[in-house]
């Protein structure tokens, strides 16, 4: 990976009784690092860590950031200090080895467990979020099952997910203003809604349908449908049938990110989707940049 850039590998996923969630995040050069962005960003491999948050009952958030002599990666494996991803023949796991980080509190609790997520549709297709092609985003699987056994805390629960990647040969926040993401589940399908605000200015935005062979095809981009502030007043948005999505809950809800699961319809299917919106210019700001550490620990 070049200096400046990034990689990140990410799977959001729900639970059939839809009362738990997960997303996990594996970072090399990890675009929210306030350390990386001090340093100037001119070793990627030393800026690496697993994002792991559990949504729901026994709700865990951590990323703690390792050096590049805890990292490891092949072609199948990315080890982050004691926690590991790994493609298996026909499923990705994620071995889990982390503590959380909770603002206020001294103590970390213990999060372990695993993850395997099965695809059930693989696209092979990147796409460039940008002219110049600096940053490139790949729908791994649009479409994928989940099956989540934690020891701490103690759960266990099955449902249907998603992954991407996305790589970067320079900063987010030199490439972009604002962004709004969404993906949901279409019978055997998937819709991928992407836009956003580059850092010239110039907007993007479009729909990605996945059929049930993982095949990716351009579709009529819905109806931009607002949602309301989140209690950082973070502005988010997303797309919908006549215009109309309901937030069912917020996930994430940080001082230049949210993450929420939405009710709504698409091409006339009522869904649950998975939404995220992210203010780079917030991200940068020195408030910001002070506060992460507090919730981002490097490990050296």
């Amino acid at each position: 990976m070049l200096p400046g850039g990034y990689g990140w590998w990410y799977i959001d996923a729900l639970s059939a009784d839809r009362r738990h969630g997960l997303t996990i995040i594996a970072f090399v050069g990890s675009v929210f690092s306030p350390y990386y962005r001090a340093s100037g960003r001119h070793e990627p491999e030393n800026h690496a860590a697993l994002n792991v948050a559990l949504y729901g009952p026994s709700a865990r958030w951590t990323m703690t950031e390792r050096q590049s002599a805890l990292v490891r990666r092949d072609r199948d494996t990315l080890q982050v200090g004691p926690s590991a991803v790994r493609w298996y023949g026909d499923h990705l796991q994620i071995d889990i080895v982390e503590r959380d980080k909770r603002l206020g509190i001294p103590w970390r609790r213990h999060v372990r467990g695993t993850v395997r997520l099965y695809p059930e549709t693989l696209n092979s297709t990147a796409f460039a979020l940008d002219p110049e092609g600096h940053h490139l985003w790949h729908c791994l699987a649009p479409r994928a099952r989940v099956e989540v056994e934690m020891t701490q805390p103690e759960l266990r629960w099955s449902g249907e997910a998603y992954l991407d990647s996305n790589f970067g040969r320079e900063s987010l926040e030199e490439g972009f203003r604002v962004w709004h993401w969404s993906r949901a589940h279409l019978g055997r399908e998937a819709v991928v809604c992407y836009e956003g605000v580059r850092r010239d200015g110039s907007g993007f935005a479009s729909a990605l349908r996945f059929d049930a062979s993982g095949t990716p095809h351009e579709a009529e981009l819905p109806l931009v449908a607002p949602l309301p502030n989140t209690l950082w007043q973070m502005t988010r948005r997303t797309r919908a049938d006549r215009g109309h999505a309901s937030v069912l809950k917020t996930w994430e809800d940080a001082p230049f990110y949210a993450r929420s699961t939405l009710a709504s319809r698409l091409y006339g299917e009522q869904v649950v989707a998975v939404q995220e919106s992210l203010d780079l210019d917030r991200f940068a700001s020195p408030v910001v940049q002070f506060m992460l550490p507090y919730r981002m620990p490097r490990k050296d």
